[in-house]
């Protein structure tokens, strides 16, 4: 199963974002469990600087911006 982390203070920007990955989770069809990290310590620890922050597996695939639900499709296609 994939694992996905939205990293954030709880901000909108990071709200937006978590809705857009489970709409493109859905739309794909996809077995995957979706976290929202909001403690400072961990995002820092994943070497986000700029929130919101998504991780993919492990690897940091975004930060600083809001992916719409087909840039979302594209990263969890590759």
């Amino acid at each position: 199963m994939m694992k996905i982390k939205v990293l954030g203070p709880g901000c909108p920007k990071c709200a937006n974002l978590y809705d857009n990955v489970v709409l493109a989770i859905k739309e794909l069809g996809l077995e995957a469990s979706v976290e929202k990290i909001t403690d400072l310590g961990q995002i820092a620890a994943h070497g986000v600087l700029q929130t919101p922050g998504l991780v993919i597996d492990g690897k940091v695939v975004s930060q600083g911006k809001i992916l719409s639900v087909e840039e979302i499709i594209r990263l969890l296609k590759s």
